[in-house]
């Protein structure tokens, strides 16, 4: 019995010492994975500045846009504000100082002259307002080279106040649209006048006056014009005549 005994107690600690073995080799258990987050999408770099859509939404440029649009110099900006790294100055007229322009003046210029109006008041340089107190004069606009006197375009300042005058137009920015560091817009509230387009012409040279035709005179010999006058002279000349050479005649017969 207590052989029995002994051998069960035996039995039981060999089970314990081989449960223990097997659980030391199979470790602790696992802890479940962690999900993995959603690698989050780069935003989309920003694209060129819409500059018809920054007037829209500034409201009162709505002529300008129109000439914008028609001229395609919007889509020109467009592209140039993404391949150049000296940005662009626009000084941008109300529909205002649109209207103040002479009745029929937009209408009387043709398809070029319009872009080279619009082109007047772009500026291929990104301008800040404290870079118009050392700017040099006349400034290089995209309607052309001021240097040839067509295109100037002058700025002063006095104080804060930025002067633009083109020879023929004198005004000032009356107010900062919008401004990121490659784009600015400035309102002002005249149109500006190029002299290329807008000064008077010097009038035409008036016609040389047709050279008159001299008539060759004719001399004819007993022409039927002459006058009574004259026909009596040529009588009395012709008796006379006839008299001498009768008292010629008769005296030699005498």
């Amino acid at each position: 019995m207590k052989l029995q005994y002994v051998f069960t107690i035996l039995s039981f600690l060999i089970l314990l010492v081989l449960h223990g073995s097997t659980t030391s080799a199979q470790g602790p258990a696992a802890a479940p994975a962690a999900p993995i987050a959603p690698v989050a999408a780069a935003p989309a770099p920003p694209g060129p500045t819409n500059v018809t859509k920054i007037l829209e939404k500034a409201g009162q440029f709505t002529l300008l846009i129109r000439l914008l649009k028609s001229t395609q110099v919007a889509d020109q900006l467009l592209g140039q504000l993404n391949n150049s790294n000296n940005g662009m100055t626009l000084f941008a007229p109300t529909d205002n100082a649109f209207s103040s322009l002479k009745s029929g003046t937009l209408n009387s210029l043709s398809d070029e002259q319009k872009v080279e109006l619009v082109q007047f008041h772009i500026v291929p340089t990104y301008l800040t307002s404290s870079q118009f107190q050392t700017i040099s004069n006349p400034l290089r606009t995209q309607a052309g080279d001021s240097g040839d006197g067509k295109f100037p375009l002058n700025i002063t300042t006095t104080g804060n106040s930025v002067n633009i005058t083109s020879g023929l137009t004198n005004t000032s920015v009356s107010g900062t649209i919008y401004t990121d560091g490659q784009l600015a817009v400035y309102q002002i509230d005249q149109v500006l006048r190029p002299l290329q387009l807008f000064a008077p012409r010097p009038p035409a040279p008036a016609p040389a006056p047709a050279k008159s035709k001299k008539k060759k005179a004719s001399v004819v010999a007993d022409s039927p014009d002459e006058t009574p006058a004259d026909n009596s002279k040529a009588a009395a000349v012709q008796n006379i005549v006839l008299f001498g050479v009768a008292a010629v005649v008769g005296a030699i017969y005498l």
